[in-house]
């Protein structure tokens, strides 16, 4: 009997005939069938800090800096640090507010483009030591990093790649500046646990652009913080591709990589993933089986969908007016969350240093409706029929840790749900227990009515979360058919819900 063995994340995996064993990223091998690439695919699960990541579901951007006091979005590195100077700065404000608003986690911009340092780096003095904020001896992050730490609050931290500030940039020189930098902060504020690098990059003061040591960087993460994310130029987390606060209607979280080989195998094997998967992750299909059967290997890399509540990124007063209403931010949860991603929404603190009237109202508003749409589930308390189904109560447990799969060889089926009595509803969800895999490639959904069947969905990916809101139904028999997995489907929790603020709207 034919036997392979290789090394992942410092576990041997052993694929005997065929038998693919959970992992979060695979080599496929010249030769192998289309029946033994779906087999991988469904097998390719998160690892602890991507589960824990999509769990989050809620993350939250403080884009806040030297361009909060320029009125610009990209410095150019020449501020006066003695124009920073918010007169009532409380981060604790910033992270209560995004609490308050159902958020896990929180990212503070240590660093932008400009090269202007929220800390007091000893790197350089274009930073708020040099700011009469405190008379110099004042640390945005360190104040963050508190807020989190005393509220329970994920705690993350932006750090631009580009310095249009730091003379050696351009150079060799600029990765070892760097490296000192994101060592001071991944050792002077406790844990932490997202690191989101963006891919800007332009010309240094030598005319050439940087050459980003990526690969040393994610070394001294896994090193220093190893429970970190490393998000999105980097091995755990993949940008959308837009900053609308839309996703993919097909999205996968298993997605091709054309730069996996047995030297990155070997050089992974102890460390866990890290290098950035490469292949097309900007088209509308990343991950169906025909990409995957002509692909060199697979892996587990979730999308981040990223959107400032603003029209711009950094807070400016004559967009007081232009906050995202409550309804466009229920949109997008519904077009990030529910399209099987995290949402990154960005707050921008004043100059005053605090979130501003206006976000905090859009918030609480936008928290009120989503609360008030989730609390009741119609689909509690009916009777499950399917023929060929097991665990039918774990669709309704409340625990996407639980699931209900398929008998046998099956991978297609029928659920029913009768409710105790008819039920107007527009909102549909359904998850899958991303700890098997992703597995469900297409699915419907039905309503009883005289009798007859009638569709109201017919979509392709779950994921960890789908979302779908519709023009209102009113029925007592619900059908939702998984019609198309790779192997068993693992479905965690179903329900339909009523949400007013939606009626009228365009039904996704």
């Amino acid at each position: 009997m034919s036997k392979r063995i290789l090394f992942f994340m410092g576990l041997m995996l052993v694929y005997d005939a065929g038998i693919a064993q959970k992992q979060n990223y695979v080599q496929i091998f010249p030769g192998e069938s289309e029946k033994q690439i779906i087999e991988k695919a469904a097998n390719i699960v998160p690892t602890p800090r991507q589960l824990r990541w999509q769990q989050l579901e809620l993350t939250a951007f403080f884009h806040f800096g030297i361009n909060t006091f320029t009125g610009r979005e990209w410095g150019d590195g020449k501020e006066d640090p003695a124009i920073f100077n918010p007169t009532a700065l409380n981060a604790e404000q910033w992270v209560k507010t995004m609490k308050d608003a159902g958020f896990k986690q929180v990212i503070i911009t240590a660093k932008h483009h400009d090269g202007f340092c929220l800390w007091p780096t000893a790197t350089t003095m274009h930073s708020v030591k040099s700011s009469p904020w405190k008379n110099g001896k004042g640390d945005v992050v360190k104040e963050v990093a508190a807020a989190c730490k005393k509220l329970n609050m994920g705690f993350g931290v932006y750090l631009s790649p580009w310095d249009r500030n730091a003379p050696v940039y351009g150079t060799d020189a600029y990765n070892d500046f760097f490296v000192q930098q994101l060592t001071e902060l991944l050792t002077g504020y406790g844990k932490v646990d997202e690191v989101w690098f963006d891919g800007a990059n332009g010309e240094g003061p030598n005319g050439k652009k940087q050459v980003y040591d990526f690969n040393r960087w994610y070394q001294l993460i896994r090193k220093l913080q190893p429970q970190a994310t490393i998000a999105i130029m980097g091995p755990d987390v993949r940008w959308v591709g837009t900053e609308t606060g839309r996703g993919r209607r097909m999205e996968w979280s298993v997605v091709t990589t054309n730069n996996l080989d047995q030297s990155q195998v070997a050089a992974n094997s102890q460390q866990g993933l890290l290098f950035k998967p490469i292949s097309d992750l900007r088209g509308d299909d990343l991950g169906s089986r025909e990409k995957i059967v002509t692909a060199k290997g697979l892996v587990w890399y979730p999308a981040e969908t990223d959107v400032s509540i603003r029209p711009g990124w950094f807070y400016h007063e004559d967009q007081d007016k232009k906050v995202k209403t409550p309804e466009e931010l229920l949109k997008i949860y519904f077009t990030s969350v529910g399209m099987n991603s995290v949402l990154l929404l960005n707050v921008p603190p004043d100059k005053r240093g605090l979130i501003a009237d206006a976000d905090i109202r859009s918030l609480q508003e936008w928290t009120r409706i989503r609360n008030g749409l989730f609390s009741t589930n119609y689909l509690r308390g009916s009777t499950i029929l399917c023929k060929n189904g097991t665990r039918a109560s774990a669709l309704l447990d409340g625990d996407n840790a639980t699931y209900f799969t398929t008998t046998g060889t099956d991978t297609a089926t029928a659920i029913i749900f009768k409710l105790k009595k008819p039920t107007t509803f527009n909102v549909l969800s359904l998850q899958e227990d991303i700890r098997v895999g992703q597995r469900v490639e297409k699915f419907s959904a039905w309503y009883k009515e005289g009798g007859q069947w009638k569709p109201f969905a017919n979509e392709t990916t779950i994921g960890y979360k789908r979302l779908l809101h519709f023009d209102p139904i009113t029925a007592a028999e619900i059908k939702i058919e998984i019609e198309s997995s790779r192997l068993n489907p693992a479905i965690a929790e179903a329900g339909i819900y009523f949400c007013k603020e939606l009626t009228g709207t365009d039904s996704k």
